[in-house]
């Protein structure tokens, strides 16, 4: 890669990292709060479905990897945990609600 990709793309490409446990990509369950796309890094944001979540380490390690593949070489991935606000099924999209049959 020799460009920088925009947010879009790296929300694209963390498509590709599943939460294990839930079955669904980590963009569709909600858990990325933000991405921020500067000239030499990209930082994420992004949270668990719960703080005690066993998935922790392999979810961010996994989300990194997606990243650092569409990113020009020697560019700064830093992806950071946060927990507020809380991650709630709300922001899930309705494709991730859909597939859990939470529709109305």
């Amino acid at each position: 890669m020799t460009s920088m990709p925009d947010d879009e793309a790296v929300r694209e490409a963390l498509r590709q990292v599943d939460d294990p446990e839930a079955g669904m990509n980590i963009v569709d369950l909600g858990l990325v709060y933000g991405v921020d796309v500067t000239a030499d890094a990209v930082r994420v944001d992004m949270t668990m479905t719960t703080m005690a979540c066993p998935m922790t380490d392999m979810i961010t390690d996994q989300a990194r990897s997606v990243i650092a593949a569409i990113v020009p070489e020697g560019t700064a991935v830093d992806v950071r945990l946060v927990w507020d606000p809380p991650w709630t099924p709300d922001k899930m999209t309705g494709i991730a609600k859909e597939h859990f049959g939470w529709t109305l």
